[in-house]
């Protein structure tokens, strides 16, 4: 379940912009612009509401709101089906959809991107009593494989395959992460996956607590196999220690790009505003959530996006001389 908001943005302003024609689905009177995200407990969330509240505070006529979801696959889906006009993905995610892979199957997505965001390191959380110290362990264990629709359960999933696992072979819940962390709280999950930039607050908040020491349980190893299986889209990354509260070691896990998309269908004026945008006000992204640093020139490359850039970003990004091959 999620957060569905909507806002009006002026008639004239939706013309000049030429809103209406260039997003399906949209009046010209009144005119729907938002950005879909992820869970509250996560990254997305409070980033893209960064960009909603720097967007309508910065371009006039604009009203941008940020949407609460259940992440990267709910967010591809509202993209296809005209609900949504800007979204936060994970790259392998965005990638099946494009291809029209997995939950994307004879529904592809034509989503074109603004910008390279920063990796999403894939963690999985547990804590000292559960007797889990590899991935292997979680066998017979109370795990949640994250939010329902979300990238991060697709990745759970993926994993739980390559280690040889079924889902019957864990006592498995569908839990976001700030339900996660609860759960683990009360002593009723032994741990769960979630795809993110550090520090995700869910995962702050449960090594935070008084009597829980977290462990963060390595996963690099797995990135060969995964990119075989599904594509070129991860990456060796690393937790940095002392990212969490009592984290004393560095963590080598599966890193995967996070990428702002839109509907291929988007105006090029619209699109270049909009990345024009943020990135002139990349200080304020970067105040919300650490994760933003990673925003980039250097990381602005075409090998850390699945899906191709849109034409107004091209257009932005060969004004700043920022070379994305």
């Amino acid at each position: 379940m999620f957060n569905r908001r909507s806002f009006i943005v002026a008639g004239g302003a939706a013309g000049a912009l030429g809103m209406s024609a260039g997003w399906p689905g949209i009046a010209a009177a009144q005119s729907q612009f938002s950005i879909v995200t992820g869970t509250t407990g996560g990254v997305y969330y409070p980033l893209g509401g960064a960009m909603a509240n720097l967007l309508s505070k910065k371009v006039p006529g604009w009203a941008v709101t940020a949407e609460a979801t259940a992440g990267s696959v709910a967010n591809m889906h509202m993209i296809r089906d005209g609900k949504a006009q800007m979204a936060l993905t994970q790259c392998d995610t965005a990638y099946d959809g494009i291809k029209g892979l997995d939950k994307f199957k004879g529904k592809p997505v034509e989503s074109r991107t603004l910008c390279v965001i920063y990796p999403n390191l894939v963690h999985f959380v547990t804590m000292e009593g559960t007797g889990i110290n590899k991935l292997s362990d979680i066998k017979g264990k109370r795990i949640s494989t994250s939010a329902p629709v979300s990238g991060s359960e697709v990745m759970a999933l993926r994993i739980l395959d390559e280690l040889g696992l079924k889902v019957s072979d864990i006592k498995r819940e569908r839990l976001s992460p700030a339900e996660s962390t609860n759960a683990m709280k009360d002593g009723k999950l032994d741990g769960y996956f979630f795809n993110g930039g550090p520090p995700v607050a869910a995962i702050a908040d449960l090594a935070a607590t008084q009597g829980v020491k977290i462990k963060l349980i390595p996963t690099a190893d797995l990135v060969p196999a995964l990119n075989k299986k599904y594509g070129p889209v991860f990456a060796p990354g690393t937790i940095k220690a002392n990212a969490y509260h009592n984290q004393d070691a560095a963590v080598p896990v599966i890193a995967i790009w996070n990428i702002l998309v839109v509907p291929a269908s988007m105006k090029d004026d619209q699109a270049y505003t909009i990345i024009k945008t943020l990135w002139e006000n990349h200080g304020d992204l970067v105040a919300t959530h650490k994760a933003a640093t990673d925003m980039t020139a250097e990381n602005q490359k075409e090998a850390n996006s699945s899906v191709p850039f849109h034409p107004g970003a091209l257009k932005f990004f060969a004004e700043k001389g920022i070379k994305l091959s």
